[in-house]
């Protein structure tokens, strides 16, 4: 500021504007020192992690969400109910289906005809968990896996639903899950983002439905926390590579004068969206070389790529993406999310539909158990399958047409979790003998946002983030930790 102009001049000078920028910059010190102040006290912590977490020892290090869109069929896959297959095309009672929210595709049935499940299901392991014949490969690892039968949600459409599990609320515009562990506990690799997210689908595209950014968005916490998509087509990151005709070396001078410019400007705005850009820039520019190593598989012995299927090698696929967060996963990512969808089987389960999905989901998905565990990350690894609810038990019919395909169900439904601190070769709730409700150990969307979070060492109720006069967190009121599944020390 020039202190040597007159009175006047000031007066003239001392516009609305100028008087709110200054008043921003003495903000702003204030928060560039907390920050400075926050980064020596957690020097030993991850980078970028809160003081203070995590709020005790935590079980799991990095989590993998094997996110499985559309809505998995409990009752054909996970949650044998051999009443179903016996009562086939008799009504499921009104005393059993009482006042379930259904989706307005069924809601307003006369009927609701019992329809068993497709293919017979067989008892895996030592542990002796039920599961459907369509998966084998997750059959063979039922010894590692915890499968919940109890998982209940409000949500009866996809959208919702999806956006509920990974942030909390059915209404985008709430941090995802992994931007929250992003905020809470930082990064373990300053060379790759704390969250990545992958996408794939089946061959067909049968699904429909769309992946939403807001499904990894930062929601209101600063921006260098949402997750980066990773896409299976053209070059993995947007951007990230430079021009023709710009070398690194000149990349780095150009980022430097540009750091230069930020840092300037941040400290007179004091905008912490001007932090993440410069760090965003510099993850970017990182990047650039640890993003070609990450995705270079020349060095993976035969027998693993065999492990995950044919598909281990097509970029954009389910198995690809499951052999990227295995590597992933060993250098440091906190969570990485694969999206992939095809489980929507409203007039296609009877039609092959759901044989396929488990074709592609399901070897790959039990490769990447084995292959953390032979690695040695499985104990400090979580892996997550699931989807955003399950389907009827009653047949969907399709214009009169008979039993073609299942309709939402969020009432009770099944996921399986591994490693990171879950108790193996084990079975949490149950439901009726028609799969309809839950009859021992409930799990909640916010009940299993809360274990999680636990898993990680973190209280879910004592990380929080003050916005628009409100502390928010993941499981915004609610949550318990389901002590069930953890495992014992």
């Amino acid at each position: 500021m020039d202190f040597e102009l007159s009175p006047s001049e000031w007066r003239e000078r001392l516009t609305r504007r100028s008087f709110l920028s200054a008043g921003v910059q003495g903000i702003g010190a204030v928060a560039l020192g907390s920050m400075l102040a926050r980064d020596l006290k957690a020097a030993p912590n991850p980078v970028g992690a809160l003081p203070g977490l995590p709020h005790f020892a935590p079980k799991a290090k990095r989590m993998i969400c094997l996110w499985q869109g559309g809505g998995p069929s409990h009752v054909d896959l996970f949650d044998h109910k051999p009443l179903l297959a016996k009562m086939a095309g008799e009504d499921i009672p009104a005393s059993v289906r009482g006042d379930t929210r259904l989706s307005t595709m069924s809601s307003g049935y006369a009927k609701f005809p019992c329809v068993g499940a497709l293919k017979p299901f067989k008892k895996w392991g030592s542990s002796g968990i039920e599961m459907s014949e369509m998966l084998p490969y997750t059959g063979a690892i039922a010894d590692e896996l915890c499968v919940v039968r109890s998982m209940n949600t409000e949500a009866v459409n996809h959208a919702p639903g999806v956006t509920f599990f990974m942030t909390g609320s059915q209404i985008p515009g709430r941090p995802s899950m992994g931007a929250w562990l992003s905020y809470g506990l930082g990064s373990m690799n300053e060379d790759l983002p704390a969250y990545v997210v992958m996408t794939s689908s089946d061959a067909a595209k049968t699904c429909g439905q769309l992946f939403f950014e807001h499904y990894w968005s930062n929601g209101f916490l600063p921006g260098k926390h949402q997750g980066v998509r990773f896409r299976g087509v053209g070059d993995p990151v947007p951007y990230v590579n430079n021009p023709a005709g710009v070398s690194r070396e000149a990349r780095r001078t150009m980022l430097d004068d540009m750091q230069a410019l930020n840092r300037a400007h941040l400290g007179q705005a004091g905008d912490p969206e001007i932090d993440t850009r410069i760090s965003q820039y510099e993850m970017a520019f990182r990047m650039q070389a640890s993003v070609p190593d990450l995705l270079d598989f020349k060095n993976e012995p035969k027998s693993v790529l065999e492990m995950y299927g044919p598909d281990v090698l097509k970029p954009g696929t389910f198995a690809n993406n499951c052999l990227i967060a295995r590597r992933l996963a060993e250098r440091g990512v906190r969570f990485t999310q694969l999206m992939h969808a095809g489980w929507d089987q409203h007039n296609n389960l009877t039609t092959g539909q759901l044989a396929q999905q488990c074709l592609d989901t399901d070897q790959a998905s039990a490769a990447l158990v084995k292959d953390l565990k032979q690695r040695g990350l499985l104990d400090d690894t979580l892996v997550v399958w699931g989807g955003e609810f399950g389907r009827t038990p009653f047949a969907q019919n399709q214009q009169g047409q008979g039993f073609k395909g299942r309709d939402h169900f969020g009432r009770a439904y099944s996921w399986w979790l591994a490693g990171g601190g879950i108790k193996p070769g084990y079975v949490h709730g149950s439901t009726d003998e028609f799969g309809w409700n839950i009859t021992k150990d409930p799990v909640h969307i916010h009940d299993m946002q809360a274990t999680l979070m636990h898993l990680f060492g973190i209280n879910h109720e004592g990380l929080l983030f003050r916005y628009q006069g409100r502390q928010f967190r993941l499981t915004d009121v609610h949550g318990h930790v389901v002590k069930g599944i953890l495992k014992q020390a």
